[in-house]
């Protein structure tokens, strides 16, 4: 990717998860439509990509996918594809597989459309980009620190080489968390299986082929897991933007 082209113009918003630990809420709306601040969390996502000038948004759906399919009817910037999984549940790897003919041929970035970010600084979407380098990396993900993170329960990701190659932290408190966005070359999926598949077996490949790199976001990561952590977030979007601003 040169500098004239380093901001990919498709993206593959991974929307199709049952939410299930949302319940209630999630029992008649999908996770992508709960509301953080009065923006659904989808929204948060597709934002963000069109502040960078992504184009189109590839929109995997599969719980209550009509809410979604209607929801982004007349989204334009990015306009929004469905790749429709109803059928059955393919993971975030085998969303990506289906998905193949709408992302094209050029590196294309992922947000998963359950967490989202508030920048500081220039839009973490355009350093991502401007990080990438076709000859070394296979993928390219976002990663937060645990002062960053507001709902996260887990424990850390990935350890940071110096070259920025990454290795998994199983735990280690040092450690970043993948904060769901990334860049990743079509490539990895060349001779993929139709069917469920997790983007954890590629990272994993990536890895031992010393092509899974990573770049520190600047500002607010937020995921939102359950109900009760939904007052939690809007605390959080209230303090990044006066941050931020």
């Amino acid at each position: 990717m040169t500098v004239e082209t380093a901001i990919p113009s498709v993206a593959m918003v991974l929307a199709a998860g049952l939410g299930k630990r949302m319940r209630p809420i999630t029992d008649t709306i999908p996770k992508p439509l709960v509301s953080i601040s009065g923006k659904t969390l989808l929204d948060w996502g597709l934002d963000s990509l069109a502040e960078v000038g992504v184009k189109r948004a590839v929109v995997n759906v599969h719980y209550l996918p009509d809410q979604i399919i209607a929801h982004v009817a007349d989204r334009i910037k990015p306009q929004a594809v469905i790749s429709d999984e109803r059928d059955g549940l393919l993971d975030s790897a085998g969303g990506i597989v289906k998905a193949r003919g709408e992302l094209g041929a050029e590196p294309f970035y992922i947000v998963n459309a359950d967490t989202f970010w508030i920048d500081q600084g220039a839009p973490n979407l355009a350093r991502l980009a401007a990080a990438w380098d076709d000859a070394r990396m296979d993928i390219l993900l976002m990663l937060a620190d645990l002062g960053q993170a507001t709902g996260h329960s887990g424990s850390t990701d990935f350890l940071v080489a110096p070259d920025a190659t990454l290795s998994r932290a199983k735990g280690a408190p040092e450690g970043l968390i993948y904060a769901g966005a990334a860049i990743v070359h079509p490539r990895i999926f060349v001779d993929a299986p139709e069917g469920p598949l997790s983007l954890n077996r590629y990272f994993d490949q990536a890895i031992s082929f010393g092509r899974l790199f990573g770049m520190k976001m600047q500002g607010s990561w937020i995921t939102v897991g359950t109900p009760d952590a939904i007052p939690q977030a809007e605390v959080a979007v209230k303090r990044a933007l006066a941050d931020a601003s």
